[in-house]
């Protein structure tokens, strides 16, 4: 870690903004040093809550804080490309909350721009960094060859046309907003598909209700995915392979225990528990490269976010046909 703390800037207020900045009191590897919002208003009552000194009334003027180390781009999802540009433009190192942008176009382009610049550029996939899902990595050897990932993630939202869940205007729907986060799960395990089969379901103001998936991978392997403002589902996930399974609790993408079944033999349960909400991890994630001198994170590297969203594109398109 850096001897001194990363000095962060929030460019946002919104909720994942307030969750990050109280995880991030739990970690020393960095701290709150600033916030922007659109307005004074929502920059200063965020400032106040968090205890935070500096509050900047523009995005722009944040960027452009002298005294931040990082930016964490927590902003509505069509607005994360344009910001994140700001951002590298001026020099900074970029946190961007997922789903990293809207489309691979976009995504291509910011990872174009950190490398040009040489800057640092990593999408804000907390889950990667958990331990539960660290410890789920180093098993992954022990599964044989990997048959089937499941995973879902649905949540129950009451029907508000102005909720950026069922807003268009702000990115809404179920597939970039929950979707994003059993995509990255099959990601981890099995890569870019060859194939994609999807269909969806809308909801009142246009936005996908409901989203489920079906990915097809070189060697047979197949991933079962869907996400859905409708209802509270399960929200766990399992890895199947020729010798042993990974079943993981609910919500399998937050701080969760998992076990690990093998085709014979005893089943081994492992338990995690967390403090917080888990996003002090990825914090510390970045410091860490920062404080080595590097510029991405192995274990959400730029190049699979950039797959991710075109994996996400070809969802879209093939509900649309």
């Amino acid at each position: 870690m850096t001897t001194t703390p990363l000095r962060w800037g929030i460019m946002g207020t919104g909720g994942i903004a307030a969750a990050f900045a109280e995880d991030l009191k739990l970690t020393d590897s960095g701290v709150v040093a600033a916030v922007g919002s659109r307005t004074a208003g929502s920059a200063a009552a965020f400032a106040d809550r968090f205890g935070i000194e500096t509050r900047h009334s523009s995005y722009e003027a944040l960027a452009n804080d002298p005294d931040i180390d990082v930016v964490y781009v927590a902003t509505p999802h069509p607005m994360h490309h344009g910001n994140a540009r700001l951002a590298l433009e001026v020099g900074k190192a970029v946190l961007v909350e997922k789903p990293f942008t809207m489309n691979a176009e976009e995504a291509r382009d910011l990872v174009a721009l950190a490398r040009e610049r040489g800057l640092f550029l990593m999408e804000a996939m907390w889950t990667r960094f958990l331990p539960h899902i660290r410890h789920v990595r180093e098993l992954l050897p022990q599964l044989g060859d990997v048959v089937t990932v499941t995973a879902d993630h649905g949540q129950w939202f009451a029907e508000d046309p102005a909720f950026r869940l069922f807003a268009p205007e702000l990115g809404g729907g179920a597939l970039l907003d929950l979707g994003i986060y059993p995509v990255s799960f099959a990601s981890m395990v099995l890569g870019t598909p060859e194939r994609v089969v999807s269909t969806a379901a809308p909801a009142f103001t246009g936005v996908d209700a409901q989203t489920s998936m079906l990915f097809g991978y070189a060697g047979g392997a197949q991933a079962v995915l869907s996400c859905t403002l409708r209802a509270i589902s399960p929200t766990t996930a399992t890895i199947v392979g020729t010798d042993a399974r990974i079943e993981i609790e609910g919500p399998f993408y937050a701080p969760a225990s998992f076990t690990l079944i093998p085709r014979e033999g005893d089943r081994s349960r492992f338990e995690y528990v967390d403090e917080g909400r888990g996003l002090r991890h990825q914090a510390d994630e970045v410091a860490l490269r920062l404080a080595a001198g590097e510029l991405e994170s192995p274990h959400m590297p730029l190049d699979e976010t950039v797959s991710i969203m075109g994996t996400m594109d070809e969802v879209v398109a093939a509900t649309r046909t």
